[in-house]
């Protein structure tokens, strides 16, 4: 036993000098841990900011007026004005997402008791504004209106009284969640390129024949590339955690660092072995980023860290369960967000150490028919 574990040791660190000698791949790591997470969290959409407004006063009175001004930052810009015959060629060109047509006589309509209209053009292509912000249109135009039609501003005093209560993120800070996400996405992606790319390189090298002719055994080969790969994954997400999400980001992790990196242990494991898998179906550089893409993107996308499963299809759902990245995504979101503990989450952790066992087996498999097609 412990000759197989001096075998692992000495072939981990062999996997560390050859990590080490590749600046590529360091750029990437760093990037993905730094700059990439730092741009994640500082970038994430707000639900409607800045969004460019135009108004056409066709009526020109105070009502409309007084609507007009009702636009201001953060949500909005400045309202700029048009004539009628601007607005096509404004949203055509993509200046305004929104586009308010107060009519003529729409003051005097209002005052007679009718019901005017007022119509609202929206660049349905800006999906994120457009879908949130038609609906902040529609309250401020009826609220300004009701307004008006009462003489004075105020509001009727609602029969409930409804207390909001954001827990875990009191100030709804996008970057909260965007930069913790990111970590949790980045530990997937570079784990997998890792082992994966390491496997490459020495084909490409011609280096695995040279291990085939060595006294180690297929498995003592993965297992050092899978701590090893993994280590340096985990290191790297430490490192993340402490100076770009506390550090420069300034989000506050409710829960257990330790715990949180004892199940990204334990996905690496499984993460590791699927990159070696991987690996060994590809036979190139190349054909592996082509893979990487169709098997990365489902994995993440689908695993809740971007959406809730709940909103997803039921299939989807079922599928999903055999995927890591379904509970560490769920396990993460719990221990960094809410605080919670092992006895939370231990059916996570039970969840990935059977995956990344079942994985692990297959890619052994797998690993020693490509070793022994080779030799």
């Amino acid at each position: 036993m412990r000759h197989h574990l001096m075998n692992i040791y000495r072939l981990g660190i062999k996997e560390l000098w050859s990590l080490r000698r590749d600046p590529m791949m360091i750029f990437l790591i760093v990037w993905t841990f730094t700059a990439a997470i730092y741009m994640a969290a500082t970038t994430m959409p707000e639900t409607l900011h800045n969004a460019p407004i135009a108004i056409v006063d066709e009526d020109a009175s105070a009502l409309s007026a007084r609507i007009a001004s009702a636009f201001y930052p953060p949500r909005f810009t400045q309202p700029a004005r048009l004539i009628l015959n601007e607005v096509d060629p404004g949203l055509d060109a993509g200046r305004y997402t929104f586009v308010l047509d107060i009519p003529p006589n729409f003051q005097r309509d209002v005052l007679a008791g009718r019901s005017p209209r007022i119509q609202l053009n929206v660049d349905a292509t800006r999906m994120s504004q457009a879908f949130s912000g038609n609906a902040y249109v529609q309250q401020i135009v009826m609220g300004e209106v009701n307004e008006f039609v009462q003489r004075y501003r105020g509001s009727t005093v609602p029969p409930v009284d409804l207390a909001l209560r954001a827990r875990f993120n009191p100030a709804l800070e996008q970057s909260w969640f965007g930069g913790l996400m990111e970590v949790v996405n980045n530990v997937t992606m570079l784990s997998i390129i890792l082992t994966g790319a390491a496997l490459i390189r020495e084909r490409e090298h011609g280096t695995v024949e040279h291990l085939l002719v060595m006294p180690v055994t297929p498995t003592e080969i993965m297992f050092a590339k899978v701590w090893a790969c993994g280590l340096v994954v985990l290191v790297a997400a430490t490192l993340s955690l402490n100076l770009v999400i506390r550090g420069a980001l300034h989000v506050p992790i409710e829960g257990s660092v330790l715990l949180f990196l004892a199940g990204t242990a334990l996905h690496l494991f499984a993460t590791t072995s699927m990159g070696i898998f991987m690996a060994t179906l590809a036979r190139s550089m190349p054909q592996f980023g082509l893979l990487l893409m169709l098997t990365l993107m489902p994995l993440q996308i689908l695993s809740g860290s971007l959406t809730p499963r709940e909103s997803m299809p039921e299939l989807v759902q079922n599928l999903m369960l055999l995927a890591p990245t379904t509970h560490y995504t769920e396990l993460s979101q719990a221990i960094l967000y809410r605080g919670a503990g092992l006895d939370l989450v231990w059916k996570p952790f039970a969840y990935l150490l059977v995956i990344g066992a079942v994985l692990f087996s297959l890619s052994l498999a797998r690993f020693r028919k490509a070793i022994g097609q080779m030799a």
